[in-house]
C-alpha cells in the first residue's frame, strides 16, 4: 500500500476501514482508579473491565472483526465430526501456509503444550530467537530449557536496526556445537518478538537459520502468532522482498518451518489456534493430543463460528491494507511519546507502542518491577491498561532466585480496528504527564506469588503511599478533569 500524504504535511496513519458497530466505554475518576487498583492487586490482569477506559492490555482476542468475518460465523456447520467448517479452515491454512496436514487447537498455548508433550524430554535444549511466557513455562514444564540467541541488537531498546528479532547465527552454531544436535529437538523462531517490543526478524535470516538447523538434522518450529506484523515490516523494510505479495512472503517464511503454530487469538482476528505441518510423522506423532485435550480432529476445542471467522481472517491478513494498521497506529504513538521525552522502544515493532519502563522508572530498582510499577500508574493516570513485559512476567529459578528481565517493558497494545486516533492521543498525553511526574512512582512487592505465570494472577502492594501522592498531583494540575 502506498503512503497517503496529507497537503499539511502533517504524518497520520489512515484507517482504511469505517466504524459501524460500537461498545460504551466507561472512565472513572482518578479517585476510583486507585481504587480499582488496590482491588485489583496492584495487576492489570485482575482489573474488571468496566473499570478501564482504554483497553491496552493485549492485542490477543480482541482485534475488531470484520463484516465478511461476521457474516462467515453464520454457515458455520455444528458437527461435532467432518464438520465442513473445519475442512474451509485445513483448505485455507494449507493454502496460505503450504502445509499438507492441520491440527486445531483451541489458541497458541494449546499447540506450545502439544509440542512439549510430543517433542521435548527431560535435559534438551530449545534454541529461539526469544521466549514467550507461554511457550518457555511449557518446555520447562517437561524438563527441558531454553536458550535465547537473538541478536546483541535486540537487547537495546534504543536502535535503528530493523529485524532486531533476528537469531544471531553465530551464537546458534556454538549452541548446536556445545550441546549436541541430538539434544536439540527443534528451534523455535517467533515472529515478533513479544517480549522485546514486537520486534521483526528477516525472510533472510530465517532462511539461513533454517537452513543451518537443517544442516544439522534440527527441524524449525515457526510460532505466526505475530506474523501479520512481520509481514508487514518485511515487506517495507527488507529490500529484497518489496516486490513480493504479502502471499509469496507467506510462502517463502513457511518453506524454511517443518511445523508452524499460531494462536488465531492474534493471527486472523478470532479465537483458536492450530499446528500445520507436511510430515506425516509429526502430523501423527501429535494427532492423539487433540482429542485427548482439545477435543476431536474436526474442531480442536474451537468453536465452529470461530473456525469460520478465523478463515475469513487469515485470507484477510495476506491484504496490506488489512495488517498495515497496526504498525503504523504503532509507530505514529511511538513517535508522539518520543516528541514528548518518553523512553519507548525503537524501531516501533508491532502488537504495541512498548515504553521502557527501566529508562522511565530509573530510580527504581529491578526487584521492586518497574514495568509492573508503570502499569499501575498509567491506570490511575488516565484509565489506560497496559501489560507489564519484564522481571514480573518471567519466573523465578528452582531455588528460588530471581532472574532479572533482558528489558523492561510497558506493553501498550493496540487491538486492530479498535481505537480511534483521539483516544491514542488521550493516552500519549496521561503518559506524557505522568514521564513528568515519574519521580512520585515507587515500586511493587509481591503479597501473592503463584509459582508459574505469576504475571497473569500475582497480587502486589505499593512500596510507600506512592499512589496517593500521585492522585493528588492529578487533582492539582487537572482539577476537575477525570
Amino acid at each position: 500500500m502506498s503512503e497517503v500524504k496529507l497537503y499539511s504535511g502533517v504524518k497520520l496513519p489512515l484507517e482504511m476501514h469505517k466504524v459501524r458497530v460500537v461498545q460504551k466505554l466507561n472512565l472513572l475518576p482518578v479517585e476510583e482508579r486507585q481504587k480499582a487498583m488496590a482491588a485489583a492487586g496492584n495487576n492489570t490482569f485482575l482489573l474488571r473491565n468496566e473499570d478501564v477506559y482504554l483497553d491496552m492490555l493485549t492485542d490477543s482476542g480482541v482485534n475488531a472483526m470484520s463484516d465478511r468475518q461476521v457474516a462467515a460465523m453464520m454457515v458455520a456447520d455444528d458437527s461435532y465430526a467432518g464438520s465442513a467448517t473445519y475442512y474451509r479452515l485445513e483448505q485455507k491454512v494449507c493454502e496460505l501456509f503450504g502445509t499438507s496436514y492441520f491440527l486445531p487447537a483451541h489458541q497458541g498455548r494449546a499447540c506450545e503444550s502439544i509440542l512439549a508433550e510430543a517433542f521435548v524430554k527431560p535435559g534438551n535444549v530449545i534454541p529461539m530467537n526469544f521466549h514467550f511466557t507461554t511457550s518457555k513455562a511449557h518446555i520447562t514444564r517437561v524438563g527441558g530449557r531454553v536458550e535465547e540467541l537473538v541478536i546483541d541488537e535486540g537487547l537495546k531498546p534504543e536502535s535503528d536496526c530493523l529485524f532486531k528479532g533476528n537469531i544471531d547465527l553465530d551464537k546458534l552454531r556454538e549452541c548446536i556445537a556445545r550441546n549436541g544436535a541430538a539434544n536439540i529437538p527443534f528451534i523455535r523462531l517467533e515472529a515478533g518478538t513479544n517480549l522485546i517490543g514486537g520486534q521483526p526478524f528477516s525472510l533472510e535470516n530465517m532462511t539461513a537459520t533454517a537452513k543451518l538447523a537443517h544442516e544439522h538434522g534440527i527441524p524449525i518450529v515457526f510460532d505466526t502468532s505475530l506474523l501479520q506484523d512481520n509481514l508487514y515490516f518485511i515487506k517495507t523494510r527488507e529490500a529484497a522482498c518489496r516486490d513480493m505479495s504479502i502471499r509469496e512472503i507467506t510462502r517463502a517464511l513457511c518453506e524454511n518451518a517443518d511445523i508452524i503454530y499460531f494462536s488465531a487469538r492474534k493471527l486472523g482476528f478470532a479465537r483458536g489456534g492450530g499446528i500445520a505441518m507436511n510430515s506425516k510423522e509429526y502430523y501423527e506423532r501429535m494427532k492423539d493430543f487433540i482429542p485427548l485435550f482439545e477435543g476431536f480432529l474436526t474442531y480442536g476445542g474451537m468453536s465452529v463460528r470461530e473456525m469460520e471467522a478465523m478463515t475469513v481472517g487469515l485470507d484477510e491478513t495476506m491484504d496490506e491494507t488489512v495488517i498495515s494498521q497496526g504498525p503504523q497506529f504503532i509507530e505514529f504513538m511511538a513517535n508522539e511519546l518520543i516528541k514528548r521525552g518518553v523512553p519507548v522502544v525503537t524501531p516501533a515493532g508491532g502488537l504495541g507502542c512498548h515504553v521502557n519502563a527501566r529508562k522511565f522508572l530509573s530510580h527504581i530498582d529491578d526487584h521492586a518491577y518497574p514495568a509492573a510499577a508503570l502499569a499501575t500508574a498509567v491506570y490511575i493516570a488516565g484509565g489506560v491498561r497496559g501489560m507489564e513485559r519484564g522481571t514480573l512476567s518471567e519466573q523465578r529459578e528452582p531455588d528460588g532466585t530471581e532472574p532479572i528481565a533482558s528489558m523492561e517493558l510497558l506493553r501498550l497494545a493496540l487491538p486492530r480496528r479498535v481505537f480511534t486516533m483521539s483516544q491514542v492521543l488521550y493516552a500519549v498525553d496521561r503518559i506524557s504527564w505522568l514521564y513528568e511526574n515519574r519521580k512520585l512512582v515507587g515500586g511493587l512487592n509481591f503479597v501473592e506469588e503463584p509459582a508459574t505465570l505469576r504475571f497473569f494472577f500475582g497480587r502486589l502492594e505499593p512500596i510507600g503511599n506512592w499512589q496517593e501522592k500521585l492522585v493528588a498531583k492529578f487533582r492539582e494540575d487537572f482539577g476537575d478533569s477525570l
